[in-house]
């Protein structure tokens, strides 16, 4: 009877601090190193090859529209980011690419996924034209 009590006691605990640290997590904002805040897009739009790298790597999240809806966004415990939004559009193009590089949370890193940093400036490129 003890070691039940106490089995149940310490998964309880367990699932408080998870619990907290999701709740704390999404409140962080995420902080873009200096060097990429003021960094342009090297790249013109291709559109044919952006929107295919978007299909491949982004829609099943962000959605077809770049609106966060996307088919796997309720199954995430994070919110996707709108790209369409004033808040995500105001961001510079380095702190866009720096968070699809890195990424953070249930959002992917995109270093090893797409190894060619143009490609990842192209999709910068793509998520600009989703506000339009």
């Amino acid at each position: 009877m003890k070691t039940r009590m106490l089995f149940t006691l310490s998964l309880g605990v367990l699932l408080f601090m998870a619990l907290a640290f999701v709740l704390d997590r999404q409140g962080t904002p995420w902080v873009v190193p200096e060097k990429y805040k003021t960094m342009k897009n090297p790249v013109k739009l291709n559109k044919t090859e952006a929107a295919t790298l978007y299909s491949t790597h982004c829609k099943s999240c962000h959605g077809k529209e770049g609106l966060g809806d996307g088919p796997k966004s309720a199954q995430l415990d994070t919110k996707c980011g709108d790209f369409s939004s004033a808040a995500f559009q105001k961001q510079s193009d380095g702190a866009i690419f720096y968070k699809t590089l890195e990424g953070r949370d249930d959002m992917p890193s995109f270093k090893k996924k797409i190894p060619d940093e143009n490609e990842i400036w192209q999709l910068v490129a793509y998520m600009r034209t989703l506000a339009e």
